[in-house]
């Protein structure tokens, strides 16, 4: 409780903006509103101030523990660049989920820049595969997740309007990024070992 206390997660659940409202039945609408966050904290990535899109992607999974307790209740893991074959196309969604709590898929895409329209075209086909490949008898609507280094939420809103599938959007931040050289500054284990027998 204290950790989320430390985030102001009463300040960023629900956040998020999406087409819930639109897209989804009322009572899965609200649910789905409240278990996106906006902005998320990915402090626990432990990055350098230089990182690319891959590096992200492979920190989330590093610390998956730490990711799911980000995401918030029912959540489970089930894959990374989640293969979805479609006729004779592969697609590779960069994560996905299961919510227990909505009983639905969760496709999330990651990206390390600004808010782009396109982002939504991807993620909404991602979507659209995954509730005909995927979706079982019983399941809900597959909800896609966005979450860029930044947006602006009039055009993130506007943008969202074009499309039929539950999506969101959020950003997310790392406060803690350290330098590019970081290790270079590190005491070698040589002198560790010399500074411990002086």
């Amino acid at each position: 409780m204290l950790n989320f206390l430390d985030t102001d997660l009463y300040e960023r659940q629900g956040k998020a903006v999406s087409n819930f409202k639109n897209t989804l039945p009322e009572v899965n609408s609200d649910l789905a509103q409240q278990l996106v966050k906006d902005p998320y904290c990915f402090d626990f990535a432990s990055l350098t101030d230089r990182y690319n899109e891959k590096e992200l992607k492979d920190a989330l999974v590093k610390n998956i523990e730490n990711f799911l307790i980000e995401l918030g209740n029912g959540f489970a893991y089930m894959g990374r660049e989640y293969r979805i074959e479609v006729g004779n196309t592969e697609l590779f969604a960069d994560m996905m989920f299961y919510n227990t709590v909505l009983h639905c898929y969760v496709v999330i895409e990651v990206k390390t820049k600004k808010f782009e329209p396109s982002f939504l075209g991807q993620l909404s086909g991602y979507v659209s595969c995954a509730n005909h490949v995927l979706r079982r008898d019983g399941d809900n609507p597959t909800v896609g997740l966005l979450i860029c280094k930044d947006k602006d939420d009039v055009m993130a809103r506007y943008a969202l309007e074009g499309y039929n599938n539950p999506l969101g959007i959020s950003e997310y931040e790392l406060s803690k990024l350290f330098p590019q050289d970081f290790k270079s500054t590190l005491p070698s284990i040589e002198d560790l070992e010399k500074e411990l027998e002086d």
